[in-house]
C-alpha cells in the first residue's frame, strides 16, 4: 500500500520538505512520519501540520494538493517512487541517485538539479535550470533522464556532464549553457543562445534554432548514434526520426569560443 500525503493548507512561505522521500519515510510508521520535521520559513514544525498522512512503511509516495511552495521533495532519493498530483515547488529530485518521480502538473525551478541517476517525468511545464548545476558547482546532472512534456525555463542542462533531458515544449534562453556532456533533446526548439560556452555534449533540436555565430556547420547526415538513441527514447514514448527518407540532421560544432567538441543537431525534414 502506498503512502499518501494530502496537503491540508498551503504554506504561507516556502516549506522545506526534504523528508518527503522514500529513503526517509519508507521504513517508518504512520506516527513517525507525521512527527518528521519540516521547515516553514524559520520555524520547525511536524509534517502533520501541513499533511494528512495515510499508510506506512512503503517506498511508494503519492502527494496531492497545490504544492507550489513545497520544496526539495525527493531530495537525494535512491529508490522507490514519488507521484505528485498537482503543481510542485523548487528542487524536485535534486541530487537523486535512483528511483522515479512523476508529476501530473507543473514544476518550478531546479528540477533534477545535480541528479546522479533515476527518472523524473513532469507532464506539465518546468521552470529554469532543469538538470543544472547549482551556483558555484562545476557539474550539473551526471546521469539519469528528465522528461518535460511542456515548456522549460532558462539554462536547461547548465553544466550537465551526462544523462538525458527531453523538453517537449519550447525552452527559453541558454539551453545547454556550459554543457560538459550528456544529451538535450528539444522537441519544440528553444529561444536564443542555445549551447553557449558548451565544451562537450549533444543538443538535438527538432525545430530550427537561432544559432550563435560561434557554431560552425559541419555536415548533413543521419549518424548511427541517432538510430540507437531513438530506440532508447522509444521506451519513454518519444520518437526521434532517423531514416534517410524522413530527412537529415544538420550538424554544427561549437561553441568554438571555448571548444570544437560540442555539437548541435538540427532536424531538416525531407521536402
Amino acid at each position: 500500500m502506498p503512502l499518501t500525503f494530502h496537503l491540508k493548507r498551503p504554506p504561507a512561505v516556502p516549506l522545506e520538505a526534504e523528508v518527503l522521500t522514500p529513503d526517509t519515510v519508507g521504513g517508518l510508521t504512520n506516527s513517525e512520519i507525521r512527527a518528521l520535521t519540516v521547515y516553514h520559513g524559520k520555524r520547525q514544525l511536524p509534517l502533520s501540520e501541513f499533511f494528512d498522512v495515510e499508510g506506512e512503511k512503503s517506498d511508494e509516495l503519492i502527494l496531492h494538493g497545490a504544492l507550489n511552495k513545497v520544496r526539495w521533495v525527493g531530495r537525494a532519493m535512491s529508490k522507490g517512487s514519488i507521484t505528485v498530483h498537482g503543481n510542485i515547488g523548487m528542487h524536485l529530485g535534486s541530487y537523486m541517485t535512483g528511483g522515479r518521480i512523476e508529476v501530473h502538473g507543473n514544476a518550478s525551478d531546479w528540477v533534477g538539479g545535480e541528479m546522479k541517476n533515476g527518472v523524473i517525468h513532469v507532464h506539465g511545464n518546468a521552470g529554469g535550470q532543469v538538470g543544472a548545476a547549482y551556483r558555484g558547482s562545476l557539474a550539473g546532472m551526471k546521469d539519469g533522464i528528465i522528461l518535460i512534456d511542456g515548456s522549460a525555463g532558462l539554462e536547461v542542462g547548465m553544466r550537465m556532464r551526462r544523462g538525458t533531458i527531453v523538453v517537449g515544449g519550447p525552452a527559453r534562453d541558454f539551453a545547454g549553457l556550459q554543457m560538459k556532456g550528456g544529451t538535450i533533446v528539444l522537441l519544440a526548439g528553444a529561444e536564443i543562445r542555445t549551447g553557449a560556452w558548451m565544451n562537450r555534449g549533444t543538443i538535438i533540436s527538432m525545430k530550427p534554432l537561432h544559432l550563435m555565430p560561434t557554431f560552425v556547420f559541419s555536415c548533413a547526415y543521419n549518424t548511427v548514434f541517432l538510430n540507437f538513441y531513438a530506440k532508447y527514447l522509444q521506451q519513454f514514448g518519444i520518437r526521434l526520426p532517423f531514416a534517410d527518407s524522413e530527412g537529415t540532421y544538420h550538424h554544427y560544432r561549437g561553441d568554438t569560443s571555448v571548444s570544437h567538441k560540442g555539437e548541435i543537431l538540427i532536424w531538416q525534414p525531407a521536402q
